[in-house]
């Protein structure tokens, strides 16, 4: 019994985890509108303010938090993204807020295709 107590506990702490990995969209949309995000992505994340800029809404929520922890790096490091905005933008990120408005920008409805 004590064995299935452990392995369930266990368990429940991976659940726990992997939802706090998850991003809170609420939190999200606030992390995004304090770093005034929308200043250039625009306010609905589709329409940026230069067509250079990406939309974010719809993208996917792994894509954006490996995006912006790029940014963070630099072209400096592994992997790393050099702009100077965002990379300026992105070192203001903790891990919590990268992975909450990672999850907000994926909640968005956009016009993000695939193609076949």
């Amino acid at each position: 019994m004590k064995r299935f107590l452990s392995i369930a506990a266990a368990g429940l702490l991976l659940v726990s985890q992997s939802v706090l990995a998850g991003g809170n969209v609420e939190a999200g949309k606030l992390a995004a509108e304090k770093f005034n995000c929308a200043s250039c992505h625009g306010k609905d994340f589709q329409s940026p303010i230069d067509p250079a800029y990406p939309k974010l809404a719809g993208q996917h929520q792994d894509y954006l938090v490996q995006a912006l922890k790029a940014y963070q790096r630099g072209d400096k490091g592994p992997n790393g993204r050099a702009n100077a905005i965002m990379g300026g933008q992105a070192k203001a990120l903790s891990a919590a807020d990268i992975e909450n408005i990672a999850a907000y920008l994926h909640s968005l409805p956009g016009t993000l295709v695939v193609q076949k």
